[in-house]
């Protein structure tokens, strides 16, 4: 707000000229406001969910016309319609006929956690927090299909021809059979009612498991898990292996359907997310601040540049010079070449690193993979070839076959690290050939044949054959 110019309103603007879909509200500038009401502000972190409900109702009220002609979209033509349509025969009694304002919302509204506390790890989200808004951070191990999940269903009458409206608020809902109005009651027919999904609202919806980073756990502790709900803009911004925060409503579900009977009166929680931030960023997402590009600019016309980006790479371990080069070389690669027959030469260059124990090479392959954008880190002896490339598993939600990738796939176009490459069972040793070779991984089990990207560079630490060790 201290810019001088109304930071919602121009959101506002941008929402009402269809060019953004999403409003987020930021806790610190309710925090920063000049007339700060400190009690508004504790109701709106605990109350969350309902004050979500409240802004939308304002921001309804509030939008501005659009100053952009933009193309008529079906939503706005049946809008139109049904706003017509809805003054000539509505009945003023029956709530269920009230068009709920829901259905005519073309944006979404997230409040999000200021960032400055340290966020939570997911151990210390406890019973006290459900309803409030929480900040946690944590590494996404799984992500499921964006899928449409139903928000307002509509029906119409097959007696009356009235439309009748149902908000869906929980994941299950009871279907409408008989018709409500007072028409049909009047005249006392049963009106059939049929379920219009063309004309019902659905909005973008999914599914990830977020786990506890490893430096949180306490001793002899295993990391805990948390699902966490992605709905409309926020889905598809996280994928398995990103390290991400999260904050978001910490909401209790009761289970449902068949798991219900199994479960009996036990409940599960949920994070229904708010805003995602991403620890690591890609090369392509990464933005310059201030004088970063003349400094790049000064380094690259540097004569000595490749020495000292070498050096710079684990400045805590002396000596190794000609590794730390192997390693920056890896860290950058080589571009990909396509020939004019399809065939394809790999870029990506992987290196063996040879040497007797206490040498440092566990910590080159750790400071190499925090620096990558994208880097996975396993053991000789604690990775099978399955858990390697890719297995087959029941998905525990639509109980189906699906792959899960493993260490290869999830480092696709970034680093994986594999330590003790000489305790590895031979035939685990095999499947990586693949992987170093082709950059793919072929699947043929359980009635799944696939074949998956891994375009990755492999970095393999070994102690030397006829060692002692």
């Amino acid at each position: 707000m201290c810019t001088g110019e109304a930071k919602y309103m121009n959101i506002l603007q941008e929402v009402a000229n269809h060019r953004m879909r999403a409003i987020q509200i930021d806790l610190e500038d309710l925090f920063n406001y000049k007339d700060l009401d400190e009690e508004f502000l504790r109701r709106v972190t605990e109350n969350t969910r309902r004050y979500i409900g409240i802004f939308a109702d304002a921001i309804d009220e509030l939008i501005p016309e659009p100053t952009e002609a933009f193309p008529d979209d079906d939503h706005d033509i049946l809008m139109t319609q049904r706003s017509e349509a809805g003054t000539e025969n509505a009945d003023s009694s029956d709530p269920r006929q009230k068009m709920p304002p829901e259905i005519k919302r073309f944006y979404e509204v997230y409040i999000r956690a200021s960032s400055k506390e340290r966020p939570f790890t997911i151990r210390e989200v406890k019973a006290s927090y459900i309803g409030q808004l929480v900040r946690i951070s944590g590494i996404v191990t799984r992500c499921s299909d964006v899928k449409p999940l139903m928000q307002v269903a509509v029906y119409t009458c097959e007696e009356c021809g009235f439309e009748i409206y149902q908000e869906v608020t929980a994941r299950v809902f009871m279907p409408l059979f008989e018709c409500p109005s007072e028409r049909c009651n009047i005249n006392k027919t049963k009106g059939n009612l049929i379920l219009q999904l063309r004309a019902s609202k659905f909005s973008r919806f999914q599914e990830a498991k977020i786990q506890e980073l490893a430096e949180h756990v306490p001793k002899g502790h295993i990391p805990r898990t948390m699902t966490v709900h992605f709905r409309g803009e926020l889905t598809r911004k996280v994928a398995p292996g990103d390290v991400v925060e999260l904050s978001g409503i910490f909401l209790p579900i009761p289970y449902t359907g068949f798991r219900a009977m199994r479960a009996g009166l036990v409940a599960d929680t949920y994070l229904e997310a708010m805003s995602v931030t991403h620890f690591k960023k890609k090369y392509e997402e990464y933005e310059l601040r201030g004088d970063e590009e003349e400094q790049i600019a000064r380094l690259a016309e540097d004569g000595d540049i490749y020495n000292k980006l070498a050096r710079s790479l684990a400045p805590e371990i002396f000596g190794h010079e000609d590794v730390k080069k192997a390693l920056l070389l890896l860290l950058v690669g080589a571009p990909h070449r396509k020939l004019k027959d399809g065939m394809k030469i790999r870029g990506d260059v992987h290196i063996c690193l040879m040497g007797d124990p206490g040498v440092a090479k566990s910590q080159l392959l750790k400071h190499i993979i925090n620096v990558a954008p994208r880097g996975v880190y396993t053991t000789g002896r604690g990775s099978s070839g399955v858990g390697l490339t890719a297995a087959v598993q029941k998905d525990p939600v639509t109980n189906e076959m699906v792959l899960e990738g493993g260490a290869l796939v999830l480092a696709d176009m970034g680093i994986c690290a594999i330590d003790e490459f000489d305790k590895m069972d031979e035939s685990d040793r095999t499947a990586i050939h693949e992987v170093m070779e082709q950059q793919t991984v072929s699947i043929a089990k359980a009635g799944i044949t696939t074949s998956l990207n891994a375009r990755t560079a492999v970095l393999a630490a070994a102690n030397p054959a006829w060692g002692r060790y």
